[in-house]
């Protein structure tokens, strides 16, 4: 009898066995970071749970006409915030934590945000006087090889990476259908500024372990080789400062905390004195000094306002501006429009960093007008003054090696280094068909099985313009555009309100088209012809604003345009006493 019931529960648990299980689904879907520099944005959603891995802004381009940031759509997450439970980040850069308020006008406060150190103060600091929300999240510190139980679903581990700005980690998400390593920003710096080592032995271990897929920063894709350590720029900012004869001015990324540290150690050992100038440099030092990640010998720094007493061979300005921003202190410097600082012939200038795609222009005419003004300018990655936080491809086949992924998705970068990123994955032996090259907003489906693509969500760039958020749209871009290419023509007409005649008027003013005084004859022209045009109407006893409008916008355009070739704005007033 005994036999026969052990036999009947072997029959019964192969029965269970042979019943097909429903395939467990992950979905990953990226906002921002793909095909750009910038941004960074990505979701991950397991049933009615997500995540949401960095919140990055980027700067705009100079199309964007008086746009100040660029940040990810977020209304997938707005539609779905009681499913987000938690905000993960990899390190504290802006285009990582710069749209975080955004995203917390969009989510529930309550939603917490996990993060090393330095990347909670830098992220919290966002916060201070942005309103729309009614309470700062809650955070959660963590170290290397923290485990943290996000939600019901989501086991999230932090491993350290070594990159431009300390506090910097990969991260594993571990869920039912999969796990995910996602590199954030690396290099592989064997002598790293703050002796805080790249966590080999834990990313070999999730190797051994099996990871589903990898989704791996592309910035440096195209460039062969290992990226030089952050020690090399030490050195070259040494030469530089014992070389200079007068002020040293120091442009620089307020958040690279470890150049910011050599910049302090050489000025040092140079015995000059630091002033700071631009509100995220001081920000920055405020709190990467607070928490221990920047020692600054006391008595070093001094005030901006007390630089021009002291003589100049032991004076050090450390300013914001390396990517040509037009409000940043390098930026008024190389303009003469700086309250504190002129630009002398002794002065030598240090750009420590290499232009984000699309702001070289921006960054060129500063340097020019430094160099107009025979200021020793340095900036060429040549002089060792800028490495990159990014690892080379050398270092990207290394990180491939040691994950070993099923599957592959290059983020971080325009398509050209996601293709190249590519090409790697494929040199390391990972199937092409495992390999997905995608765009913001596709969702990604991933099972124990495979990777694909199996739909969308909302994506795209939200414009933040002051205050406004998203209500910049292609229209008003469009006018901005069509302002700053033709300008502007303003027409002014009075007409009587009882009988509808003209009272006084055409009179036309204009904006970035012409100089009235040396084109008097095309404007008295325009005036006559719009007047000719509204006279008929007149006549007709036509009173209709939308009609006279029409009207004086054909005319002014169609001639202006005959004899200028230009397109400028119309714009007609009518008013009526």
């Amino acid at each position: 009898m005994k036999e026969t019931n052990k036999i009947n529960k072997k029959i019964e648990r192969t029965k269970n066995n042979d019943k097909p299980r429903k395939e467990e689904k992950v979905y990953i879907m990226p906002l921002g970071g793909l095909e750009e520099v910038g941004k960074n944005s990505t979701i991950i959603q397991y049933r009615d749970e997500i995540i949401v891995i960095d919140a990055g802004s980027s700067f705009p381009d100079e199309n964007l006409y008086g746009i100040d940031l660029v940040i990810p759509d977020y209304n997938y997450l707005e539609k779905n915030k009681d499913k987000v439970k938690g905000l993960v980040l990899t390190h504290g850069h802006e285009d990582h934590i710069g749209a975080i308020p955004y995203l917390y006008q969009k989510i529930d406060s309550t939603v917490p945000i996990y993060g090393g150190k330095l990347s909670i103060a830098l992220a919290m600091s966002k916060f201070d006087n942005f309103g729309g929300i009614s309470h700062k999240p809650k955070t959660y510190e963590i170290t290397n090889r923290s485990v943290k139980k996000i939600g019901k679903y989501f086991e999230v581990e932090f491993i350290r990476v070594t990159h431009s700005i300390a506090d910097a980690y990969s991260i594993c998400i571990n869920t039912p259908a999969g796990r995910i390593v996602h590199t954030g920003d690396f290099k592989v710096d064997l002598t790293p500024v703050d002796n805080v080592g790249f966590d080999f032995q834990r990313l070999a271990a999730l190797g051994e372990e099996g990871v589903d897929l990898l989704l791996a920063d592309s910035t440096n894709s195209e460039i062969p080789g290992f990226t030089p350590s952050e020690r090399s720029v030490g050195e070259a900012l040494r030469n530089e400062f014992r070389n200079a004869k007068g002020r040293i001015i120091v442009a620089a990324f307020a958040s690279h905390i470890h150049r910011l540290q050599q910049i302090v150690d050489v000025a040092k050992e140079t015995n000059r004195k630091i002033a700071i100038d631009g509100r995220s440099m001081v920000k920055v030092f405020e709190i990467a000094t607070r928490l221990g990640y920047l020692e600054v010998p006391k008595g070093l720094m001094v005030s901006l306002k007390n630089v021009e007493n002291r003589k100049d061979n032991e004076v050090v300005i450390l300013c914001t501006g390396t990517q040509g921003e037009p409000l940043a202190a390098l930026s008024r410097i190389a303009k003469n429009m700086h309250r504190h600082i002129t630009i002398r012939e002794e002065d030598t200038v240090i750009i420590s960093a290499t232009p984000i795609p699309g702001n070289e222009k921006a960054v060129y005419s500063n340097i020019n007008n430094l160099l107009k003004k025979e200021a020793e300018v340095v900036f060429k990655k040549v002089a060792g003054i800028h490495v990159s936080g990014h690892g080379s491809q050398d270092e990207l086949k290394l990180m491939l090696n040691l994950i070993k992924p099923k599957n592959f998705m290059p983020v971080h970068g325009e398509y050209k280094m996601l293709k190249a990123h590519r090409q790697l994955a494929i040199e390391c032996g990972i199937p092409v068909e495992n390999i997905i090259i995608t765009e913001n907003g596709k969702k990604i489906e991933l099972t124990k099985e495979y990777a694909k693509e199996v739909g969308k969500v909302p994506s795209g760039d939200v414009l933040i313009d002051g205050l406004g958020v998203g209500d910049v749209g292609n229209i008003v871009l469009r006018d901005r555009q069509h302002l700053a290419q033709d300008g502007i023509v303003i027409v002014v007409v009075t007409i009587s309100k009882k009988t509808g005649m003209i009272v006084s008027g055409p009179d036309i003013i204009t904006r970035g088209f012409v100089y009235s005084r040396e084109s008097e004859n095309l404007i008295n022209e325009t005036t006559k012809l719009i007047k000719q045009n509204l006279e008929v109407h007149e006549k007709n006893s036509v009173t209709e604003w939308n009609i006279l409008k029409g009207t004086i916008k054909d005319t002014a355009s169609k001639y202006l345009y005959e004899e200028t070739k230009r397109n400028p704005i119309i714009l007609p007033i009518i008013m009526e006493v």
